[in-house]
């Protein structure tokens, strides 16, 4: 079953060919020449996270004898 024809949707999908044409259809081209845009404008961009950022945590390596004991059954 073919979907109606909607031109409105028609245009975006040629807008959309259109600029990744312009990059050769190379995502990597698109991503970078936005990235260098984002740039011109970086003092109007803010960045508010969702929630903050974790502290790292650190795990000490296991020893070998650590390891042993967790080997041994527990009755």
């Amino acid at each position: 079953m073919n979907p109606m024809p909607d031109p409105v949707i028609d245009e975006i999908r040629e807008i959309r060919h259109q600029i990744s044409a312009s990059f050769d259809h190379d995502p990597a081209k698109l991503v970078a020449y936005l990235m260098k845009f984002q740039e011109q404008f970086k003092d109007r961009l803010l960045y508010i996270p969702d929630e903050p950022t974790p502290t790292p945590v650190v795990v000490p390596p296991v020893s070998s004898e650590v390891t042993a004991l967790q080997s041994i059954p527990v009755s």
